[in-house]
C-alpha cells in the first residue's frame, strides 16, 4: 500500500492534526496510543493542536497497548509511565477513560482476560495507533505473532530489550504484556507510524515484502481501515524529499 509521506519536520503536527480531526467527528473515541520514541514528538504537539482546534479528549477513552513486566510501579521505564508523562498529564483536561493492564497483581494472564473485557466494556476500539519497531513488532507483537494472537504475555525479542535499556529499565525486562494482534486487527481504524532512516527497511519490508507472522506489522496490510503516515527521511532510506 501507499503511505501518506510527510517533510520530517511537519510530520507530529500533520499526526496530531489527524489526531484532533477524530476527536471531533467523535468526542467519545477510544483510542490505543503506544509509547517509545516515534509518537513522542505528536504528543508533545497534541495539547496546543487540541486547544488551538477547540476539541479535548475529556469523554475519550485511552488504551494503553502494552506494559513491561517486572517493574515497579512508577518507574520511568514503564508504558503507562511514559504515557502520562509524555501526554496524559500535560491534557486540561484529561482522557474522561482509560483502559491499562495491571501489571502489579500476581497475575498477569489474568490481566491480560480484564484488559479485553475492560476494551469491550467501552465499546472496542475505534483507532489504534502503532509505532513500527526495527524488527517489525507492533505493540510487543514480536517476530512470530501470527494474526490471531490473542492479548497475552509475551517474551520480548533482544532489541525490544535493548529499547527497554534506553528508557532507564537496566537490566531489562524479558517479558512484557501486549494487545494482540487479533485485537489490533479488530479495530475500527488503524495508523501505522514510522520515521527515521532507521525504520526504512523495516518499512519496506512492512509494506511491500511477504504478508507474514515474521514481520508482524505486514499483517495489518489485511485491514480496510490501514493508514501508514511517514516521515520522508523513513519512506527514502534517509534522504529528505526534495520537493
Amino acid at each position: 500500500m501507499k503511505p501518506e509521506i510527510v517533510p520530517a519536520a511537519a510530520w507530529p503536527d500533520r499526526v496530531a492534526l489527524l489526531l484532533a480531526d477524530r476527536l471531533e467527528a467523535k468526542p467519545d473515541l477510544v483510542v490505543c496510543l503506544p509509547t517509545g520514541a516515534t509518537p513522542l514528538p505528536v504528543y508533545r504537539r497534541l495539547p496546543a493542536t487540541l486547544l488551538d482546534r477547540r476539541v479535548s479528549m475529556a469523554r475519550a477513552t485511552v488504551v494503553m497497548l502494552d506494559e513491561y513486566l517486572g517493574l515497579p510501579s512508577g518507574h520511568p521505564a514503564r508504558c503507562d509511565s511514559q504515557l502520562r508523562s509524555f501526554l496524559l498529564d500535560q491534557l486540561d483536561p484529561r482522557p474522561g477513560g482509560f483502559v491499562g493492564f495491571d501489571v502489579d497483581g500476581p497475575d498477569p494472564a489474568a490481566a491480560c482476560v480484564a484488559f479485553d473485557a475492560a476494551v469491550t466494556a467501552v465499546g472496542g476500539l475505534d483507532l489504534v495507533v502503532l509505532g513500527l519497531g526495527r524488527n517489525g513488532h507492533v505493540g510487543m507483537n514480536e517476530p512470530g505473532s501470527a494474526g490471531d494472537a490473542p492479548t497475552r504475555v509475551v517474551r520480548l525479542a533482544p532489541s525490544t530489550r535493548a529499547s527497554a535499556i534506553g528508557y532507564g529499565a537496566d537490566p531489562p525486562p524479558t517479558h512484557g504484556v501486549t494487545l494482540g494482534m487479533a485485537g489490533i486487527l479488530a479495530a475500527r481504524e488503524i495508523w501505522l507510524l514510522a520515521t527515521g532512516a532507521p525504520k526504512a527497511e523495516i518499512l519496506h519490508r512492512a509494506l511491500d515484502g511477504p504478508v507474514t507472522p515474521e514481520v508482524p506489522a505486514s499483517l495489518l496490510r489485511h485491514h480496510s481501515g490501514l493508514t501508514v503516515i511517514t516521515d520522508d527521511i523513513a519512506a527514502t532510506g534517509g534522504s529528505p524529499r526534495s520537493d
